[in-house]
This record gives structure tokens, sequence and C-alpha cells, in this order.
């Protein structure tokens, strides 16, 4: 029942928006009863992030490689596809669409645990010696994201691995032992 639900709300949020992923439209798309979408989540919003939040770690799982240059790499490309399906900029319009004060702690919270997520790939890579002990896991996290999402949301053009990997590149000599 739970992997219907958070099917259906990604599938209504990519085909219609916020507006078409209601609670009776979500139970109506999984085959379950609306009382049972509020009994397991609450409320639309927590059901939301929950959605938005299991979706990501499916399309972009955090690398493990063993070298910080190809988990980077791995991360913007899965990004980078993930912005290229239906559901990407969807998902990714509903993360950053203005918070009430209701949504407000619920949208930090999955950004909080997103950047959390990618900046493990950073510790991990300091511990090993491959970048400097005093560099700053969230300012190279969102150095990274912030130009794919420029690219896409303001500017409307493709992150190909080209411009991945110069970002990468252009990151990973700030980043690097001195």
């Amino acid at each position: 029942m739970r992997r219907a639900v958070l099917d259906a709300t990604v599938r209504l949020l990519a085909e219609g928006g916020l507006d078409a992923a209601s609670v009776a439209a979500v139970a109506a798309a999984a085959g379950v009863h609306e009382t049972s979408v509020y009994r397991n989540w609450g409320t639309r919003e927590q059901l939301l992030r929950e959605a938005l939040a299991d979706y990501t770690d499916q399309a972009m799982p955090l690398p493990d490689t063993g070298s910080l240059r190809e988990d980077l790499r791995r991360m913007l490309t899965a990004l980078a596809a993930f912005l290229a399906t239906p559901e990407g900029p969807a998902l990714l319009h509903l993360s950053i669409a203005p918070a009430t004060a209701e949504t407000r702690s619920g949208r930090d919270a999955y950004w909080a645990d997103r950047l959390d997520r990618a900046e493990r790939l950073l510790r991990r890579a300091a511990a090993r010696g491959e970048v400097r002990p005093d560099a700053d896991p969230r300012a190279a996290v969102e150095a990274l994201m912030s130009p794919l999402f420029a690219r896409h949301l303001l500017l409307g053009e493709p992150v190909t691995p080209a411009f991945t990997d110069a970002l990468v590149d252009l990151v990973l000599d700030g980043l690097a032992p001195r």
C-alpha cells in the first residue's frame, strides 16, 4: 500500500502538478481508501514530502566508489538525469515552492536531509585525505548543485556531461589538499 500511494503521488505530481495530487486523487490512483492515506501520513504535506524524498532517493542513490571525483560525477549525472524526466522538474518545483508556515519546517527538513546526504561524500573524502580537512562540505555541495538548478530552472538549458565534469573539476580544485 505504501509503495502504491507514493508512486501514485509522484505520478500525479508529474502529470498535473501540485493541484492534481490531492489526497482523494492519490488514494483513487493508488486503489486505497482516503482514510488509509491520512492514517499513514497524517497530512497531504507529509505525504508529498515523503513521496518526494522516496523518489529522489531511488532516482539518485548516493554513490560510494572510493573516489570523490567519481562519486561527484555520478551524483551530478544522476541529478541531471532526474531533471530530464517528467517527474524531476515537477518534484523540484514542489521542493522549492513558497512555503506556508505549516509546510516550511517539512520543506526545510527535506532540504537539510538532501544536503546532509551529499555532504557525506565530502566527509568520506576528507577521511581518505582527498580534500583538505578544513574544507566546508556544505559550501562544496552548494557550489556543485546550485549551478545545475540555475541552468535548469533559470536558463532552461540542458545539464550536459561536459557541464557536470567542469563543475566537479572546478570544485575539486578548490578542495584539494594544499
